[in-house]
């Protein structure tokens, strides 16, 4: 098996045990996290099962889809999102995780070709309330989620969220279960959704015992990105 290959198991294998430690009965899947990682590596990780990709970069994404057309990938658009970018997001993958304003979404929605299935997105959450982080703020979480739900070419599953980097356990605990709780106010209120997108390589066994669904791994699978890598 390849290192990558050697690397998925030894995720999925932590995954299944934070599963464990957190009485988790529900799915939680894995994205890799493959924005500058070259063709080869998604190659690789794809041998060894995994099948599900996120990129942050459209050009860079379009590319690889283009030269990974012979692979059967579900392709998630994880990166801020530009009103001039959402025609090609919108046709060109099937999950969108990074929606943080409802002209985006209009456009999503307006772009998705009725041919294809609904576009599969997540409410990207600010929970940190840094001012240079994308995402909606908590006080019109709700507001959007609702709008969003109109839109018959988008299908909401639910929210994602980055929060603010810390090696301190108890802040990322503490980060995680404020999103949960965004999340839970949600359905809550009556919206159907099953998705929480939050964790990453350096905290994903806490995000899961905080209710993740999906972790977002990139570096503890494909190793540090080299630097001048390209976007």
């Amino acid at each position: 098996m390849t290192t990558i290959g050697n690397r998925l198991q030894d995720i999925l294998a932590t995954i299944q045990s934070a599963k464990i430690t957190a009485h988790c009965q529900q799915p939680v899947h894995l994205l890799a996290v493959s924005k500058a990682q070259p063709v080869l590596a998604i190659r690789e990780a794809y041998a060894a099962g995994q099948t599900s990709f996120g990129e942050n970069y459209l050009q860079e994404a379009l590319e690889k889809q283009t030269q990974l057309a012979d692979l059967a990938i579900e392709w998630h658009f994880i990166g801020p999102i530009q009103s001039n970018k959402t025609q090609l997001i919108a046709q060109h993958f099937a999950w969108v995780h990074s929606i943080d304003r409802l002209k985006v979404a209009q456009r999503l929605n307006d772009a998705r070709s009725v041919d294809l299935p609904p576009l599969q997105v997540c409410l990207q959450l600010n929970v940190s309330g840094e001012a240079s982080k994308s995402g909606v703020a908590l006080q019109e979480l709700a507001h959007l989620a609702a709008a969003i739900a109109t839109l018959p070419q988008l299908k909401l599953r639910g929210i994602m969220a980055i929060p603010e980097p810390t090696s301190d356990k108890n802040k990322q605990r503490a980060q995680f279960k404020q999103v949960r709780e965004c999340y839970d106010a949600l359905l809550a209120q009556g919206f159907v959704m099953d998705t929480l997108s939050i964790g990453m390589s350096e905290d994903y066994p806490i995000a899961i015992e905080q209710g993740a669904t999906i972790v977002r791994i990139g570096s503890a699978l494909f190793g540090t990105r080299k630097l001048g890598a390209s976007k």
